[in-house]
């Protein structure tokens, strides 16, 4: 298969871990007999420091011109902490998502068990738990009519959301729902706030087309506590932006680090593939931020167009990666010189030798990241 990819970066150590994304796919090319080709991009604080702007026209057009995406992070130090500046770098990824019409956001959300032990929350817990979070992208509050009042005093942000918005993406979830454990969970605040009421209205409608999924209905602030008390009963989670933003955060701490959340953001035409993780600016070029949830937006990237074989290779290879403890300051604690490259390194090294299994620390400690 050919595919023409926008590489993206952004700000922060957003460049160090699309670089090992880049490098995974790279891999899987040579592999499987692909040809991928890589075109970068400026967005965020890059882009504001060389063209004024947080999406220049130029990166859209590369966007709307390739087959997908894959985008590293956004927001730098010197705009995102001058919230009164004229552009801030989020906005960039705000209004790419909104060109795109990227309205889906599916993020999977995996206890891993060698890394049960990191989690802050009780073993007996999270073991087993395995989510895809379906968050609105378009909508919202987020996009909706927002205003500071003349004398700085009183404001308001606007939610507001359309039949047609709610029901492309619950449709995408009840469907991932039939492909997985058949239950869907609806988060809203619909004893109060008139957007929930009518997502859980449409939800309502829709789901006698899915009779083979059961639905389950609950409040925002229900489902934050009952994430952290029991996420094993959450299989498929639907919500609209911005609980769904906060649910996802929230669930970082399941797998023991926010450095293995990715996501893929679809609409229907074009595709976007990203790690959940910030910019992290204190990280930056010091080789400790980890790739994992950039290779593994990588993975998504490739079941998007059918590359499963692919995809579940470097599945593999990331799950080898954290149970040899190949990860990077975040995770690990029993070796002390993993770098972000060389988490990449093991992984590229595991997808060119797949039957091979027994990792040659020595050479992991030399930089060559190599599989004996």
């Amino acid at each position: 298969m050919k595919l023409n990819i926008a590489v993206l970066p952004g700000d922060g150590v957003g460049t160090e871990v699309t670089a090992e994304a880049v490098k995974v796919l790279k891999a899987i090319a040579v592999e499987f007999n692909h040809i991928f080709t890589f075109k970068k991009g400026l967005i965020g604080a890059a882009a504001i420091s060389k063209t004024g702007e947080a999406l220049p026209k130029e990166t859209l057009e590369l966007c709307k011109s390739t087959d997908a995406t894959l985008f590293g992070a956004i927001a730098a130090s010197g705009h995102d902490l001058d919230l009164n500046a004229k552009t801030l770098p989020i906005q960039g990824l705000l209004d790419l998502r909104k060109s795109l019409d990227l309205y889906a956001s599916i993020r999977p959300v995996i206890a891993y068990d060698s890394l049960l032990n990191k989690s802050p929350l009780k073993r007996d817990h999270i073991v087993g738990t395995d989510i895809s979070i379906f968050r609105e992208l378009t909508g919202g509050i987020y996009f909706g009519e927002s205003e500071l009042s003349t004398d700085g005093n009183s404001a308001f942000d606007t939610c507001k959301y359309s039949r047609e918005e709610i029901e492309r993406i619950a449709h995408l979830a009840f469907k991932a729902a039939q492909t997985r454990k058949r239950k869907l969970t609806l988060i809203d605040k619909a004893n109060i706030l008139e957007s929930s009421k009518l997502w859980r209205k449409i939800v309502k409608e829709l789901a006698p087309k899915y009779a083979d999924v059961s639905v389950q209905y609950m409040f925002i602030d229900n489902a934050a506590k009952e994430l952290i008390l029991n996420p094993k009963q959450f299989d498929v989670i639907l919500t609209e932006n911005m609980f769904g933003d906060i649910i996802s955060d929230e669930a970082s701490v399941i797998g023991g680090s926010v450095g293995l959340l990715a996501s893929a953001s679809i609409g229907n035409k074009y595709a976007m593939f990203e790690p959940l993780h910030g910019a992290y600016n204190k990280a930056k070029n010091k080789g400790i931020a980890n790739p994992i949830a950039s290779i593994l937006s990588a993975a998504l990237l490739l079941d998007h167009f059918g590359l499963f074989e692919e995809a579940a290779l470097i599945r593999e290879a990331v799950e080898k990666s954290l149970s040899l403890h190949i990860t990077t300051p975040d995770l690990n604690t029993k070796y002390d010189n993993i770098s972000t490259i060389k988490v990449g390194d093991f992984i590229e090294d595991f997808i060119n030798n797949p039957e091979e299994t027994n990792l040659n620390f020595t050479n992991i400690h030399l930089g060559q990241s190599t599989i004996i």
